[in-house]
């Protein structure tokens, strides 16, 4: 018979592995709490319209890489391929803006996108991002940097570099966009397929082409930052001035861009020389247009995403394992059932507790109380039961003794709170 196996791209997260995850989980929680962000989610499964609509219908995400399909006969709905875009549409849709100033959420969950699945790029892959909307304050767009550098930190993750780049308002790209194109006009051929597919649909794109070719013809013309109006070198010098201030250490890089058509002014990306080729393990930015071209009124936001698996991959995070308070290590039906009552009322006060349930010997009980770190373990057969006794073992100080039947509930119930 076939063995089915997960699909290309697509990874089973293993209990092991969920030890680290969730303990990622909450320390992010944990920092999101301090800095005033609420958690949201939203569907899996959006209208495919929302992210031609928000990412843009020239990029790869819309282009190449959603999963998509019809239900009925003309509806189109994809899996999320991006966070972003569901927040502003959630946002939109319950009409928050009615109801509140500024808001911060922040949101955990998977995305999808058809790509080739290799180290640190999956089809199926998890993110931790967050979204602050009402506010064109530089103040904001600082709070979320350092916000990602105190949750890396928070989670055990360090070496990394943080890059700023700033690609101005929509003005500032338009004129910026007019002179790129008339300086690549006799250089198209030149450029790699994507980027010569970039030169008529996504311009911008090509300032981050991680072709060497590409590279170089862009390294002769002029950063964007170059071409910013006085507003917006305004709102980027107070931003750095800001991160200075508070300590965050930063590098200029003005390739970069992000991947998304509705970013605008700070862009930024945390590096880190350990991911490989994939090394961005976080990145985000101003959208201040994205709202108004949802349907909304305008309003500023800015947000970010990181990477679980890029996170897992490199966290020296080690989470503590609760050891397992009481296994019952049983021979004999009769103390089975006596243990399994036992079992179920300690586990009724929040105890946690074990049972074997393969009817092995004791010698093997006891060696899987080890594995599992119990702290105590309570041995019972018919000898024991017949002098109305059990023997409680400390797994930890090797001692063990008997205690009454009669009592056991009330000593073993004992235990943890003063041992805990």
């Amino acid at each position: 018979m076939l063995r089915i196996k997960t699909l290309p791209g697509m990874e089973d997260i293993l209990p092991e592995q969920m030890v680290k995850w969730q303990a990622i989980e909450r320390k992010a929680r944990e920092v999101f709490l301090v800095y005033g962000y609420s958690e949201i989610r939203t569907p899996l499964l959006e209208d495919a319209m929302l992210f031609s609509q928000s990412v843009g219908e020239e990029t790869d995400i819309v282009k190449k890489q959603m999963f998509s399909f019809l239900i009925g006969k003309d509806k189109r709905v994809c899996l999320r391929p991006e966070g972003t875009a569901p927040v502003v549409r959630a946002y939109l849709q319950h009409s928050v803006f009615r109801r509140q100033g500024l808001v911060k959420y922040y949101y955990l969950g998977a995305m999808f996108r058809y790509e080739r699945p290799q180290k640190g790029r999956k089809r199926q892959f998890y993110q931790i991002g967050a979204e602050a909307i009402g506010s064109n304050s530089p103040y904001l767009d600082a709070e979320i940097i350092y916000l990602v550098n105190n949750l890396l930190q928070a989670v055990a993750i360090d070496g990394y570099q943080i890059r700023l780049n700033s690609i101005g308002c929509l003005d500032c790209q338009a004129n910026y966009k007019h002179l790129l194109r008339d300086y690549l006009r006799d250089k198209k051929d030149l450029l790699c397929p994507d980027c010569q597919c970039r030169a008529e649909t996504n311009l911008l794109r090509i300032l981050d082409c991680k072709n060497k070719q590409c590279r170089e013809i862009i390294r002769s013309f002029p950063p964007i930052l170059d071409y910013l109006c006085a507003k917006c070198k305004e709102h980027f010098a107070k931003v750095k001035r800001i991160l200075t201030e508070i300590g965050i250490n930063y590098v200029i890089d003005a390739h970069i861009v992000r991947g998304l058509d509705y970013y605008t002014n700070t862009v930024f990306e945390f590096i880190h020389p350990e991911l490989g080729s994939q090394n961005a393990l976080a990145g985000g930015g101003r959208y201040n247009n994205l709202i108004e071209q949802m349907g909304g009124e305008k309003q500023p936001a800015v947000g970010f995403s990181l990477g679980m698996e890029r996170m897992m991959a490199i966290s020296r995070l080690e989470p503590q394992v609760l050891p397992l308070h009481i296994f019952f290590a049983l021979m004999g039906e009769r103390a089975y059932d006596w243990g399994y009552k036992m079992l179920a009322h300690l586990r009724s006060k929040g105890i946690s507790s074990e049972i074997d349930y393969q009817n092995r010997s004791l010698k093997s009980q006891l060696r899987k109380a080890n594995r599992l770190k119990a702290k105590f373990v309570v041995i019972a057969g018919e000898k024991e039961l017949n002098k109305g006794k059990i023997i409680l073992r400390d797994m930890r100080k090797q001692e063990q003794r008997e205690i009454n039947l009669e009592k056991a509930e009330a000593e073993l119930c004992a235990l943890i709170p003063a041992d805990s």
